[in-house]
């Protein structure tokens, strides 16, 4: 839609504030032009209700909690990749083990054969 010549009066000429802030964290940042390391929990839009102000659930915001998880999968993916590293070996270990004793089975085989 394209904006007419003149003004609408009570809708188009008055310019009203954004009912809510925003959300997201990197979003809270770049609107109060905020470094990585400040806290962007004291800058939130709160908006007044009628007995008390709320504020949005901050959202990607990067806390200790969410680090540890971080951390602990991570752990948890090298740990598996390691007993996988392991149980691998175990299983070409045992796979040369089978493979010699097929070898010998049939090497039995053929000299009794021979033998008769």
């Amino acid at each position: 839609a394209k904006k007419g010549e003149q003004e609408i009066p009570g809708l188009t000429d008055d310019q009203r504030p954004r009912r809510l802030g925003p959300k997201r964290a990197s979003h809270i940042r770049k609107l109060f032009g905020l470094e990585k390391q400040d806290d962007v929990r004291k800058f939130v839009v709160r908006r007044e209700t009628a007995k008390k102000k709320k504020a949005p659930k901050i959202q990607r915001l990067v806390t200790p909690a969410m680090l540890q998880r971080k951390r602990y999968y991570r752990s948890q993916v090298r740990k598996r990749m390691e007993s996988g590293k392991v149980l691998k070996e175990q299983y070409q270990k045992r796979l040369s083990e089978f493979r010699q004793e097929l070898k010998e089975a049939r090497a039995a085989e053929v000299a009794k054969k021979k033998k008769a």
